[in-house]
């Protein structure tokens, strides 16, 4: 396996708006991420769900500033986002 398919399988979780956000980030920013940035999120995908939801809706913040940059990807790309996702 791969290891963009080994993340792809990572980015399955049990809320699908989680799936949809993680995906969407593993497909059209990661492989221009720096190697920090790309570290960083494999460490959001080993995250629980509640964990990882809080912090992309920034309820709660990580002390790790590359986490923080990663999040703030995230959301940005979404912000733009179709409606089906707000």
């Amino acid at each position: 396996m791969s290891e963009h398919s080994r993340l792809r399988w990572l980015c399955r979780r049990g809320m699908k708006e989680l799936d949809v956000v993680l995906t969407g980030y593993l497909e059209s920013h990661f492989e221009l991420a720096s190697e920090a940035e790309k570290k960083a999120f494999v460490e959001l995908l080993d995250m629980h769900d509640p964990d990882l939801y809080a912090l992309l809706m920034g309820r709660q913040s990580s002390p790790n500033q590359t986490i923080e940059t990663v999040l703030g990807s995230i959301r940005d790309m979404f912000r733009h986002s179709p409606p089906i996702l707000k």
